[in-house]
């Protein structure tokens, strides 16, 4: 069941953030394909207004399910599910930009389907353009980017909405190493001009760490939380300087915790 209550003070539950601020909440959420695989057992999590949630595992512990059925792309079994905005962008592993348009009309698209009056979307598309240092390439077509200035575009494409929540499955994954870093300073510079809650996907556990205020540690057969970790030191919005040390050993736990479910 999906509901979209009004915001409200309450008690948090195991694995979750303050309610009176969250953007949504899984309530003992389960996900069963007609088949009878359950892909999802009974999953309590919260995301918070500004929270970035980290969600790493194996394939096949239903990650990407959870994000799908936090966006309403995928129906929930049992359980409920909280959401409390209606404000959201997904981001998916492939930019997904269309051939034929330029990085402005790209950027500009999903304004456009949902009927935003030209020049609010343009100004929004502008700002947008510019905040993930594009602004000398809006006439370009995708096939004359790279693939780090594609999923650029397709981040600028996600805040023009001005989304309270991003959902994020693995948009990085398919990039080499530098670029990939590159990319996740400028999901977090994004993050601290526009203050979007995240669920963002990734096999990388140095990326989990890197970008989670928390970290959901994930495990498969079938798909459950195995652990939730508290970032010993997250993301701020003044940028201040991170413990490496504390981040590593983090990621160490991830690393361990994962291999104990094989």
């Amino acid at each position: 069941m999906v509901s979209t209550p009004a915001p409200a003070p309450g008690v948090a539950p195991p694995g979750t953030t303050d309610q009176a601020a969250a953007l949504i909440e899984f309530r003992q959420v389960q996900k069963t394909y007609s088949n009878g695989f359950q892909a999802v057992t009974p999953f309590d999590l919260s995301v918070g207004a500004g929270e970035i949630v980290s969600l790493v595992g194996p394939s096949g512990c239903g990650k990407t399910t959870v994000i799908r059925m936090a966006a309403g792309l995928s129906s929930v079994s049992g359980g409920e599910l909280v959401r409390r905005t209606d404000q959201l962008a997904y981001v998916f592993q492939d930019p997904t930009l269309l051939a034929w348009r330029n990085v402005r009309s790209n950027v500009e698209l999903v304004a456009k389907l949902k009927g935003v009056d030209k020049a609010t979307r343009a100004a929004a598309a502008t700002a947008a353009i510019e905040m993930v240092g594009l602004g000398a390439f809006e006439k370009s077509l995708p096939r004359q980017l790279s693939g780090g200035m594609k999923m650029r575009v397709s981040l600028a494409r996600a805040i023009t909405s001005a989304p309270e929540l991003m959902m994020m499955d693995e948009p990085f994954a398919a990039l080499d190493e530098f670029t990939r870093e590159n990319m996740q300073n400028q999901l977090l510079r994004l993050w601290r001009a526009n203050g979007f809650g995240a669920m963002f996907i990734t096999h990388s556990i140095s990326e989990a760490v890197n970008l989670g205020h928390r970290i959901v540690v994930m495990a498969a057969r079938p798909g459950r939380i195995a652990r939730i970790i508290d970032s010993p030191s997250p993301p701020t919005k003044d940028d201040a300087p991170r413990d490496k040390a504390a981040l590593a050993d983090t990621a160490e736990l991830v690393s361990s915790l994962l291999a104990g479910d094989k």
